[in-house]
């Protein structure tokens, strides 16, 4: 990928100057500035997928990460104080920035150019279109539990959208997914500057299966939306995977992620853009004695990686910033390490083999399932260029005859330890969903403490033991559109949660 990235940069500053405005009425229309309606299927792609990325390695993986306790606020610094309290308000930029920018850039451009596939029956960016469409669609989703489906996107018919429900909008992803899988997307016109647009699978070494991958990206976020529903909609999501299975539908076994990033300001990683090079320094978030516990107990080497240090780290007991006159060891807790060329996956290679393990284990007695574990272990350290001891594979090793709850702790455990950095997001989701990592009876200053189980902040404001489940609706959706369903306690779970 990276021999074609200097013309996608190129591509993508372009874009971002052309089409960042476009939502604006704007009466004297600059020809250096076309509206996006005159935009074609190559240029809208790359664009709303980086509008994607961005919000889904960036912001929301530095509040979700902090949720899923990989990292904390420093003791010495204030600028995630309002995160690892819980407090985020309607009006936060954590909460609007993704909503917004989710519908006016990502999403808005996947359906004007899904628009554009459908009417020149090119099937090949209807694949493409769909399956980002969907997954966009499916965070927000996950994050709100109600968004703007069916009524979305009819400028100048529909002002106001009304809210659809999660559970209505996974069924009709699911659906359109269905429908772009069922047509000849493998056949037909595709040029080299076509497939450069393909920020996800267009690499040169994958020329001759990108379509294989698309249709593994489509049946993977398949499985992880039915296996999103297997504690609201049980009948449903063993439906639904029994079917793929049935189909012998093929699962991911490389990331789909957007891996093209630099160190040069505003292309590089969005987790590394934002809370390194934007806010100038390094120090807003330190180690969380909640993740580095699990990683010094077991030894893992992981721990160099993700903090830069051996084990043990030193890190802050997650949320007790103020406490530092009385924990002066908080000092030295290390930096969280996330490098301006490091990847934005979407559905990791690990993700997918663990969401096939826990898959095999619900409904196929488990047969399979520890292979499937095993190569999520595997993927997961050598996504960090790791090669694990024997020892530690041992530690790890597949609860083969343990009970499914301890087999699927397991699994999420390890796809936890596998989400660090621009991944956090889809780790928040999980321990939803799963009730994995356990949540702690004491905090993790306590003797008896267990080591990676999440605690909760001590300067939380929402009640001892009530930890947040989804995103408040934003203020400026609030103040705009009237049929915004009424404010929900951000400790609500969403639809599918456990």
């Amino acid at each position: 990928m990276k021999k074609i990235f200097n013309k996608k940069v190129a591509v993508v500053s372009l874009l971002v100057l052309s089409l960042g405005c476009k939502k604006s009425l704007d009466i004297n229309q600059s020809p250096n500035y076309p509206p996006v309606e005159s935009a074609t299927m190559e240029t809208l792609f790359p664009a709303a997928v980086l509008s994607t990325a961005g919000r889904v390695g960036g912001d929301l993986s530095i509040v979700c990460g902090m949720w899923a306790q990989y990292w904390t606020q420093n003791n010495n610094s204030s600028q995630f104080r309002n995160v690892d309290t819980y407090d985020l308000q309607s009006a936060s930029a954590f909460v609007d920035g993704p909503y917004t920018q989710l519908y006016a850039g990502g999403l808005y451009d996947y359906t004007t150019g899904l628009a554009l596939a459908n009417t020149s029956k090119n099937y090949r960016y209807k694949l493409m279109y769909t399956v980002m469409k969907a997954y966009t669609y499916q965070v927000l989703v996950d994050l709100y539990d109600k968004v703007p489906y069916s009524e979305a996107f009819q400028i100048g018919t529909i002002l106001q959208p009304k809210f659809d429900d999660g559970y209505t909008i996974y069924q009709a992803l699911i659906k359109d997914m269905d429908d772009a899988l069922s047509k000849d997307y493998r056949t037909g016109p595709w040029t080299d500057e076509q497939r450069a647009t393909d920020f996800v699978f267009g690499a040169e070494e994958l020329k001759e299966v990108q379509f294989d991958y698309w249709e593994k990206f489509a049946n993977t976020l398949k499985l992880k939306m039915y296996l999103r529903m297997v504690n609201a909609k049980p009948a449903e999501a063993e439906a639904g995977i029994r079917a793929l299975y049935g189909a012998n539908a093929k699962f991911l076994d490389i990331s789909a992620q957007v891996n093209l990033f630099v160190n040069v300001p505003n292309k590089s990683n969005p987790f590394f853009e934002y809370n390194f090079r934007r806010l100038n320094t390094p120090d807003n978030l330190k180690a969380s004695a909640t993740f580095t516990s699990w990683l010094d107990k077991n030894a893992d080497p992981r721990a160099k990686v993700y903090f830069g240090v051996d084990n043990p780290v030193p890190s802050i007991n997650q949320g007790d910033y103020l406490n530092g006159s009385t924990h002066p060891e908080y000092n030295d807790a290390v930096n969280v390490v996330v490098k301006a060329n490091d990847p934005v996956p979407f559905i990791s290679a690990a993700e997918s083999y663990f969401m096939q393990a826990e898959a095999l284990e619900r409904y196929f007695g488990g047969a399979g399932a520890k292979d499937m574990y095993d190569k999520g272990v595997a993927a997961a350290f050598a996504q960090v260029k790791i090669t694990p001891p024997a020892s530690l594979l041992v530690t790890y090793a597949y609860p083969a005859t343990g009970n499914f709850e301890t087999k699927l702790e397991a699994i999420i455990t390890q796809k936890w330890a596998s989400m660090f950095g621009s991944h956090g997001l889809e780790a928040f989701f999980e321990q939803n969903r799963t009730g994995y990592p356990k949540i702690s009876a004491v905090y993790s200053d306590d003797p008896a403490y267990i080591p990676g189980q999440i605690v909760y902040a001590p300067n939380g404001v929402t009640g001892e033991g009530n930890f947040p489940r989804r995103f408040v609706f934003p203020d400026s959706e609030v103040r705009r559109n009237s049929n915004t369903p009424a404010a929900v306690p951000i400790t609500t779970k969403v639809w599918w949660g456990k």
